[in-house]
């Protein structure tokens, strides 16, 4: 599977400052782009699976709220993780 928890651990530890935050958006947000960019190569490779198609389509617009909601709390935070994970706004 791609989503090991040591993968989880590696981005939890990275993006949310600690292996236990696993709350903060950072980290759900870091955790969410993972996802999406494997669905993409997944798409990539099947164009016909629906299926996942709407996966992705849902996970983007979980990402998106909650990059709103971290652009509404705190716009430095949201500035980081943007530039952190090279997600294009």
């Amino acid at each position: 599977m791609y989503l090991t928890p040591e993968v989880k651990q590696q981005i939890f530890t990275e993006y949310g400052n600690s292996a236990t935050n696993t709350g903060s958006a950072e980290s759900q947000v870091a955790l969410f782009t993972h996802r999406i960019k494997h669905l993409t190569e997944h798409l990539k490779k099947n164009k016909k699976d629906l299926s996942t198609k709407r996966s992705l389509i849902n996970l983007v617009g979980k990402r998106r709220s909650m990059l709103e909601y971290l652009k509404k709390q705190d716009i430095e935070r949201y500035r980081e993780i943007i530039k952190k994970l090279g997600i294009r706004k």
